[in-house]
């Protein structure tokens, strides 16, 4: 995967949590949730294009 897409796709993330964050009328800590889970996807997927879950058999 290319650089650039790669930085797009995680801004497009990024702007996307921020508005759900900002828009959503949600209880803090089902924002929190959210936020972790979505931060831990997308390491899980950083780590994936980089190959290094690949390695491990995951």
């Amino acid at each position: 995967m290319p650089l650039i897409q790669l930085v797009i796709v995680l801004i497009v993330v990024g702007v996307l949590l921020w508005a759900v964050n900002a828009f959503i009328p949600m209880d803090g800590k089902i924002k929190q949730i959210l936020n972790v889970v979505v931060v831990i996807a997308v390491i899980l997927w950083l780590l994936r294009v980089f190959g290094i879950l690949s390695g491990l058999g995951i």
